[in-house]
């Protein structure tokens, strides 16, 4: 028996003034919820992330007291952009070992109102081995840097190769009326912004965005079956290689690779079977080095499919069809989230202008810190 998803829900998103941590995780708990067919009274169990703006220890206990539900099993997780991947794997687990019938997994947080840009900065900032990074200044930007550095040097791309992966994002946002950014961009804009953490510059950069989302988890003998096509997760699977990326034994390859490749093999299915991905995209490197770990493209080859149009609708791997953490919106784990409802969106048919085609299989993939915890999960209509 494979656990499913029956609810899924996503609240507008980009500047929203007035929003607040504990608002966006009701709306779109609640927005879940009744995507699933159920009352608040049906969940019974419950799994937050984690939050900027309003930080606590027991943030899932405040969230079910907040909004009324008394759940039988009730946590947080916290694995950077890794971390609703990893609550969607929980929750399957939940389901499937028959502790839960129906778990929520919510996120939200107001980043961009309720930090603002010093906020946003700091908390960048603030990362790297106390002893040996931090003193000397490394970001969160200047690590994929770092990274986008060796990539060239080893892969002969260029800025443009990159850049092909920001004009994609938009594009694909350009067809959501939701997206924070749908203005066209081309590959001369990106080349020309403004440098960051060479190589990478600011449209090589996610967005920092207000808004949440939120997934139920269902075992499908609780449900009465409808109308609706049935998303089930056919098979998750984690990567984990380091933490801090002075101890990353590859700055080319990364935890994806063992992730997706315990997902695909769980599911029964390979690579070349995905018809649809939604793949963690915080910079435009971070997309480029996994396309090509998880084993969608050889190495050195992402960002000329890029360029080829080969992640475009109609192309050989449509890849982040909502517009991503680039274009969408990135809302801390809330930006994980939006990976996972748009696979399901797509899978439901419900992608309105930006559909793939009959997509019966998803991929989506979360990816924590500086590549350093992944998180891989299948999807399939059946």
């Amino acid at each position: 028996m494979k656990a499913r998803i029956t609810g899924a829900y996503d609240t507008a998103v980009g500047e929203l003034p007035g929003s607040s941590c504990m608002g966006l995780h009701s709306e779109a708990a609640l927005g879940a919820i009744a995507d699933a067919g159920l009352k608040r009274g049906d969940i019974d169990g419950v799994i937050c992330a984690y939050s900027f703006t309003e930080p606590h220890l027991m943030l899932a206990s405040v969230f079910c007291e907040h909004i009324g539900i008394q759940p039988n099993v009730n946590f947080a997780i916290q694995a950077g952009g890794a971390t609703a991947c990893i609550m969607l794997m929980q929750a399957a687990a939940l389901v499937e070992s028959g502790m839960c019938r129906h778990v929520l997994i919510v996120t939200g947080d107001n980043r961009l109102t309720g930090m603002g840009r010093d906020g946003a900065v700091s908390a960048l900032a603030e990362v790297g081995h106390q002893q040996f990074e931090r003193p000397y200044g490394i970001s969160v930007p200047a690590s994929y840097g770092l990274v986008a550095q060796r990539y060239m040097n080893e892969f002969g791309a260029t800025p443009e190769h990159l850049a092909a992966i920001a004009v994609q994002h938009r594009t694909h946002a350009s067809r959501n009326d939701k997206a924070q950014r749908r203005e066209p961009i081309t590959i001369a804009d990106v080349v020309s912004s403004r440098l960051i953490a060479s190589p990478l510059r600011l449209l090589d950069c996610c967005l920092i965005s207000d808004g949440g989302a939120a997934l139920v988890i269902s075992d499908p003998r609780a449900m009465d079956g409808g109308m609706r096509p049935r998303i089930d997760i056919l098979g998750t699977g984690q990567g984990h290689t380091h933490e801090h990326i002075t101890q990353a034994p590859s700055l080319t390859d990364f935890g994806c690779k063992q992730s997706a490749s315990r997902a695909f093999e769980r599911a029964g299915v390979r690579a070349q079977d995905i018809q649809v991905a939604q793949i963690y995209d915080s910079f435009t490197i971070t997309l480029l080095v996994e396309l090509e770990s998880i084993g969608f493209f050889e190495k050195g080859e992402a960002g000329l499919a890029a360029m080829r149009g080969d992640l475009d609708l109609g192309g050989r791997l449509p890849c982040n069809t909502h517009g991503g953490l680039l274009s969408y919106a990135h809302s801390g784990a809330a930006g994980g989230m939006f990976h996972i409802v748009e696979a399901v969106r797509q899978l439901r048919g419900d992608a309105n202008g930006r559909q793939v085609s009959d997509a019966r299989l998803a991929f989506v993939h979360g990816d924590g810190g500086i590549l350093s915890a992944h998180c891989s999960a299948v999807l399939g209509r059946v």
